[in-house]
């Protein structure tokens, strides 16, 4: 077992679950990505884009000072064949792929109303029965599409 990727986990997941209680409480609001970045590029209410625009600031800064200070990227493997032992491979379906996947995927954040941090972090936390559910059908579509990708269509790792 690598306790230092353990650890790495353990306090990201600590930092998410203090800034998702922080935004909760000073300003009433839930950490949820789909919806803050959604609403700071549809809707702009007046006086609400500040924290949204530091709050996505940070999301982006926090990995690249860590990466300034030596951290590398994680636990991402480089291109070409991986001897370090580390778990995710560069993108196997080129950046194509990589567009209409994010599309679905902001199209799944508006039909379920909102996304994995949002339900699964914020919304876990409150008990809210939508989030529950929201969060079950994540999880079963990752791991059919996981099963479909692997074993049906003989893609990924």
């Amino acid at each position: 077992m690598d306790w230092s990727s353990s650890l790495s986990g353990l306090a990201g997941g600590i930092l998410i679950g203090l800034s998702a209680t922080w935004l909760m409480a000073t300003l009433g609001r839930i950490a949820g990505i789909s919806g803050i970045i959604g609403n700071l590029i549809t809707v702009r209410p007046r006086g609400d884009s500040a924290w949204r625009l530091t709050f996505l600031l940070g999301l982006i800064s926090g990995p690249l000072l860590l990466m300034l200070l030596g951290g590398g990227l994680g636990n991402v493997a480089g291109t070409g064949i991986d001897v370090t032992g580390r778990v995710i491979g560069a993108p196997a379906g080129g950046v194509a792929l990589m567009l209409v996947a994010g599309l679905l995927v902001g199209v799944g954040t508006g039909l379920g109303s909102g996304c994995t941090s949002g339900h699964g972090v914020c919304g876990l936390a409150r008990l809210s029965p939508r989030s529950m559910v929201a969060t079950l059908t994540f999880l079963v579509a990752a791991i059919i599409t996981v099963y479909v990708v692997r074993h049906l269509i003989g893609g990924g790792a």
